[in-house]
């Protein structure tokens, strides 16, 4: 399996570096409340609450 997520850096409300670490301090906290298996997704979004990026679990063996 796979995790990635995508955040456009360019779509961010305020000071980018600022904007990202929220976003994975967030996500990373709340990744317990989802199963980690492949098809499982979610928008992600900046703290005006504007989608900017998503993360997704993948199956394979890539």
């Amino acid at each position: 399996m796979k995790f990635t997520m995508d955040i456009d850096l360019d779509a961010l409300a305020g000071e980018p570096e600022e904007e990202l670490g929220r976003i994975l301090r967030y996500w990373a906290g709340n990744l317990k409340h989802y199963e980690l298996v492949p098809g499982t997704s979610e928008t992600v979004s900046d703290s005006a609450y504007t989608p900017v990026g998503s993360w997704r679990i993948e199956g394979g063996n890539d």
